[in-house]
């Protein structure tokens, strides 16, 4: 079979790629966690102004990261699916939504966490946290909205209008320490200039970060597995993936079909 760009856009074919990536996924998730909190916690060196508090970092930094990032992928596909009528672009937005408000949500308390000694106080009303909180809500009211909708088709369309318009938080959210005068500090780590950290710790930065990006694709495949079994449950490949009476296995593997 040809690869293309719709290669893997029917349900069937997806389901059975993901069905090998999810354990790969979840095996460099580890191993990069693993790898990235050990130099993090004991390689790195303390800073000279935070002291050990400022390690927070290493989990803060790619939670906040990963919580824009998901949400513009989100925002995307959602358009795709409603644009284009592609079921599987709506399911692959459905289930990324879950995993963006708890990198959202993990962001902020870390930042809470950090914010203690270094502020003074769990919470200031600033400019990026203030657009961080918006961004939990939008990603709750895209999970309420979609879920409220009986009718698949209404709850795609309509939570893709909600992650589209909300988009525009991303960028405020990116762009708020240069726009305002705000407590919260500027980018450690940018594309156009030199880190401004030690090497360890934007290593260990960037393992963690990794890490996240891996446990991204393992939850969402495993999330969009799900929701495909729920929405297809009526189709014959899914009927087949049942085992028969007594366990044997069903004539005609869908496995076979799909890889034609």
């Amino acid at each position: 079979m040809p690869l293309t760009f719709y290669t893997f856009s029917s349900p069937p074919r997806f389901y059975a790629l993901t069905g090998i990536l999810v354990p790969l996924c979840w095996l460099v998730a580890a191993g990069f966690a693993a790898a990235g909190l050990y130099m993090g916690f004991f390689v790195a060196p303390t800073d000279a102004t935070q002291g050990e508090v400022y390690r927070i970092i290493f989990i803060h930094v790619p939670a906040a990261w990963m919580s824009m990032l998901l949400y513009l992928v989100m925002a995307f596909w959602a358009a795709v699916g409603w644009a284009f009528r592609a079921r599987l672009a709506s399911m692959v937005a459905r289930a990324i939504a879950p995993t963006g408000a708890i990198f959202t949500f993990l962001a902020l308390w870390t930042g809470a966490l950090w914010g203690r000694p270094t502020w003074g106080t769990y919470w200031v009303w600033d400019a990026r946290l203030t657009s961080e909180l918006i961004l939990l809500f939008l990603y709750l009211g895209y999970i309420a909205l979609t879920e409220a909708i009986d009718d698949t088709r209404r709850s795609d369309a309509a939570g893709a209008l909600l992650a589209v318009v909300g988009a525009v938080n991303v960028p405020i959210i990116y762009f708020s320490v240069k726009w305002w005068n705000t407590l919260h500090q500027g980018a450690s780590v940018s594309l156009t200039a030199a880190p401004k950290m030690a090497t360890t710790m934007l290593t260990a930065m960037l393992l963690m970060t990794v890490a996240c990006w891996a446990y991204s694709f393992a939850v969402v495949f495993m999330r969009t597995r799900a929701i495909i079994l729920e929405r297809e449950r009526d189709t014959q490949w899914v009927r087949e993936l049942a085992p028969a009476p007594g366990g044997a296995s069903v004539p005609g593997s869908w496995k076979e079909k799909v890889s034609r």
